[in-house]
């Protein structure tokens, strides 16, 4: 077995391809991703704007050729950073139908006021589209470890449990 410093051996593979970010898989999954990225950003109803901002500020002709191609079949290899920012997105509304089931309370929870930490009592929505990479990562991180049951914010149920007592623990 390999150690810390010499890496994974040919028997051993590592966990991330060291090609992970080739042009040829970058190729394979820009347009796709982008068409994606794009249903998501409609039902969302972002605007222009914010759909650059999350993808990191391309320039408006440098944004309309990706989606000409990415709608015509095309080849499309998008930048590592773009393709971060799509599966930041793609993550969080995975999460999100997960966790609300519908695509109207997802909304809600997305686009109402949050006093989690992550959010300081803005909407999640508002971090999304802030334009750094941050702002959707956090969203994304905060609802997979929600999904994992790892937090989450009180809700309804907590409200109506009663508190755990002494006779609730068992030692095995």
């Amino acid at each position: 077995m390999a150690g810390p410093a010499s890496g994974p051996t040919a028997a051993e593979p590592s966990l991330l391809l060291p090609d992970r970010f080739a042009p040829a898989r970058r190729r394979h999954l820009g347009a796709p991703g982008l068409r994606t990225f794009l249903a998501i950003a409609d039902r969302w109803g972002w605007t222009e704007a914010e759909r650059l901002l999350v993808l990191g500020s391309p320039g408006r002709s440098t944004y309309f050729g990706w989606i000409a191609k990415a709608r015509d079949g095309q080849d499309l290899t998008l930048p590592v950073d773009v393709l971060l920012r799509i599966s930041a997105v793609l993550g969080i509304h995975k999460a999100l139908m997960i966790l609300f089931g519908s695509e109207p309370a997802a909304l809600d929870w997305l686009t109402g006021p949050h006093d989690g930490p992550s959010f300081g009592g803005q909407p999640p929505m508002a971090l999304v589209v802030n334009g750094t990479m941050d702002g959707p990562m956090l969203v994304r991180r905060y609802l997979d470890a929600a999904r994992g049951g790892v937090f989450g914010p009180p809700g309804p149920m907590d409200e109506a449990s009663p508190p755990y007592g002494d006779d609730d623990i068992v030692i095995l």
